[in-house]
């Protein structure tokens, strides 16, 4: 990541995205939330091809929180079938398409099942380069930055040698640039500890639209948001004002309730 200031010319590397929105989706329809959460799934494929066709190389989406367990135990069990169908679905596309998916998360937690359905996704997809989709499964930002520690730890790094460049080796995603975009649909107007660390000096975009409907236009939409900023990572910029609060926050309308 560049360390002086810099007019955004090009696509971002790395886009992060909260896919919010699933389960108010489908109560406007009078649907259940699983059909939400299906629905998700299906506007996540389209995503992640618009993003590729935009050139960018890392994108990163919210699956499962760690603290998603506190749901109902049926939406739980709902949402662990729904990523294997998801999965045999369309893993083929995505590998033809030139996706390699990662994971990121700690999968001590999930079933047998479950864990074989996404490490077997990363196997068959490893030798592809056209876009790294890393999902964040049973993820959290406070659990990424404490496991590093304990890896670091266990490593025998001593604590004068630990600095911020030494701990970004032991982060989950060490494998990818820090996120340039964070996107967040459905309205809410938080992290929900998601990339903590990564996401130090990312260009934050909140959206209305609920997850669901999110395409390629939407996505354009944030990117364009993303170009009219200038990015300073600290330094005063060509403005002669130095960093202060975050940049611009796109269509923040607040809503009572989370997915």
């Amino acid at each position: 990541m560049a360390s002086s200031s810099q007019a955004v010319q090009s696509p971002p590397r790395h886009v992060a995205i909260v896919m919010d929105g699933n389960g108010r989706w489908a109560r406007k329809r009078f649907m259940p939330r699983g059909m939400g959460h299906k629905a998700g799934v299906d506007a996540l494929v389209k995503v992640v091809q618009a993003t590729a066709d935009r050139g960018i190389g890392y994108l990163t989406v919210f699956a499962f929180s760690s603290e998603n367990w506190k749901r109902p135990e049926e939406e739980v069990s709902g949402l662990m079938s729904l990523l294997i169908v998801a999965l045999s679905k369309y893993l083929a596309k995505l590998k033809d398409d030139g996706v390699r998916i990662r994971i990121a998360g700690d999968l001590d937690s999930v079933s047998d099942k479950v864990r074989e359905a996404l490490r077997g996704a990363e196997r068959e997809t490893q030798d592809n380069s056209r876009l790294v989709l890393t999902v964040a499964f049973n993820y959290g930002g406070r659990w990424d930055i404490v496991q590093a520690c304990q890896r670091a730890m266990a490593a025998g790094l001593r604590p004068d040698q630990l600095d911020e460049q030494a701990l970004a080796k032991f982060m989950t995603m060490n494998y990818a640039p820090d996120p340039d975009l964070f996107i967040r649909t459905g309205g809410e107007v938080r992290l929900s500890n998601f990339l903590l660390w990564q996401s130090a000096y990312a260009e934050l975009f909140f959206t209305d639209c609920l997850w669901p409907d999110f395409d390629g236009a939407e996505l354009d939409r944030a990117l364009a948001s993303f170009y009219a900023r200038e990015r300073r990572f600290g330094d005063v910029g060509t403005s002669g004002e130095g960093d202060g609060a975050i940049g611009v926050i796109e269509d923040v309308q607040p809503s009572s309730q989370g997915n």
